[in-house]
């Protein structure tokens, strides 16, 4: 018997809400792309930027696209930084003294090219944070089956994914990591 489930539409996944790995690192790269394309980065500072994405780790996303002026007939440009930024959730406002500092990507390998990332205050972390409250050796992550894992490492102010304090979990892309005070976004 033939079936004829490949003619059938699929069935809406219940995790679609969950971002694909890499997506908010491409947004960033593509406004990167346009700003340069249009003449508002010069090559020197466009070249600096996209290293600094590409390379993995943290990433400041307000720091690599907040500063750029966009057209006003650059729509699509526009509409691409505000995607970033409602991706991120929330955008540090310089004017404003008492806005909440934005959270900081976390670019992961999903392609298990690196197995392991270490995050911490220590200078010999993988993924250097200077808050005081996260530990010198604070969580590690470790890449297994296609997931990273992350693993608290009995950190003083703890870790919490999602809101829930964790000593193990499984992350997913557009998790929210809190290493004590300071908050990175997974990509």
């Amino acid at each position: 018997m033939v079936s004829d489930s490949l003619d059938t539409p699929s069935r809406v996944r219940e995790t679609s809400w969950v971002f694909g790995a890499g997506t908010s690192q491409s947004q960033i790269a593509r406004v990167l792309n346009a700003a340069y394309a249009n003449g508002l980065l010069s090559q020197d500072t466009f070249l600096r930027r996209t290293d600094q994405l590409l390379a993995g780790g943290g990433v400041d996303p307000v720091g690599l696209v907040g500063d750029l002026k966009l057209r006003h007939k650059r729509a699509p440009l526009a509409d691409a930084a505000a995607s970033i930024a409602s991706l991120i959730g929330r955008v540090a406002r310089p004017s404003v003294a008492d806005a909440p500092p934005v959270c900081a990507l976390l670019a992961l390998d999903w392609s298990g090219a690196q197995s392991e990332v270490l995050i911490g205050r220590h200078r010999g972390c993988d993924v250097v944070l200077v808050d005081l409250s996260v530990s010198r050796r604070h969580v590690r992550l470790v890449f297994r089956d296609g997931r990273w894992i992350l693993q608290d490492l009995d950190s003083t102010n703890g870790t919490r994914v999602n809101g829930c304090r964790v000593g193990r979990c499984e992350l997913r892309p557009a998790t929210l990591m809190m290493l004590g005070r300071a908050e990175l976004t997974v990509d």
